[in-house]
C-alpha cells in the first residue's frame, strides 16, 4: 500500500462538538496546496430537522483573510452548491451519522465554514469538518 502521510495536511473547519447554535468560523489556510477536500461529519440529529429547523452548512472563500464570499457552483465538485455558498443541508430526519465529503476547486486560498443554525434546537447535533489539503507545492508536510 502507498503511504500519503507527507502529501497531505488536515486543518479543522469546525471542532467535533454537540451544537445547538451557529458555531464561530475560523480562517484556515490552504495556500501552498494544490488540492482541497472537505469533510463535514454529523451525528444523529438532535432534533427532527425541516426546512424551518435547520443547519445549513455554508462554505465562504477569501483571497485575503479578510473578505469572505460564499462559493459557487464552478468552485465546488462533489456537491450542489445553493444561494450563500451552502453545500450541505439537513432539512428531514438524520437518524444515523454521517460523511459527506466536498471538493473545493476554487483558486482562493483561505476557507470558512459556517453551520448556520436556524429555527428552535432544544438539543444540539454532534458536528465536526475537517478540510484535508493535498499535494503540496513543497513536501513532504507534517
Amino acid at each position: 500500500m502507498k503511504d500519503i502521510y507527507g502529501t497531505v495536511s488536515p486543518a479543522v473547519l469546525i471542532g467535533a462538538a454537540t451544537l445547538d447554535a451557529d458555531n464561530t468560523p475560523v480562517g484556515v489556510s490552504i495556500a501552498d496546496f494544490e488540492s482541497a477536500l472537505i469533510e463535514i461529519a454529523v451525528g444523529a440529529g438532535g432534533i427532527t430537522f425541516t426546512g424551518t429547523n435547520k443547519i445549513e452548512f455554508k462554505l465562504t472563500h477569501s483571497d485575503d483573510n479578510s473578505t469572505y464570499e460564499a462559493v459557487a457552483q464552478r468552485d465546488i465538485a462533489g456537491a450542489t452548491v445553493t444561494a450563500g455558498g451552502i453545500i450541505k443541508s439537513l432539512i428531514a430526519a438524520h437518524a444515523a451519522a454521517d460523511v459527506t465529503k466536498v471538493g473545493y476547486v476554487g483558486g482562493r486560498p483561505w476557507l470558512k465554514l459556517l453551520a448556520d443554525f436556524g429555527g428552535t434546537h432544544a438539543a444540539g447535533t454532534p458536528i465536526s469538518a475537517t478540510v484535508i489539503r493535498a499535494n503540496p507545492h513543497l513536501g513532504p508536510v507534517a
